[in-house]
């Protein structure tokens, strides 16, 4: 009796942790799409130039496309913090083929 209840507590925990393992991952993908560094929080910045009126924008998140699997497929992005050096591999899902 008490062997399937410690097995059943693990397996509860295991799909707990790939549960909370995977929210985790998704809001620094979020955070890293919004241009906002998960790790050392640098957002983007804004400037105007009064002179001319126009607005110029400081982006700390720069993206690359690694792979591109089609119009139908999955992209694999480079994400990686200007100020602080991160770098994480993301995938992203298709936006079409713009047909």
């Amino acid at each position: 009796m008490y062997m399937v209840s410690i097995i059943f507590i693990l397996l509860l925990l295991s799909i707990f942790g790939a549960l909370l393992y995977y929210k985790s991952k998704n809001q620094r993908q979020r955070m890293l799409e919004k241009n906002e560094c998960p790790d050392c929080g640098a957002k983007k910045k804004t400037f105007k130039d009064m002179a001319n009126g126009v607005t110029f924008e400081s982006l700390p998140i720069k993206e690359r496309v690694l792979k591109s699997h089609g119009c139908t497929g999955v992209y694999e992005i480079e994400y990686s913090c200007t100020s602080c050096n991160l770098r994480e591999i993301h995938n992203s899902l298709s936006r079409g083929c713009g047909v």
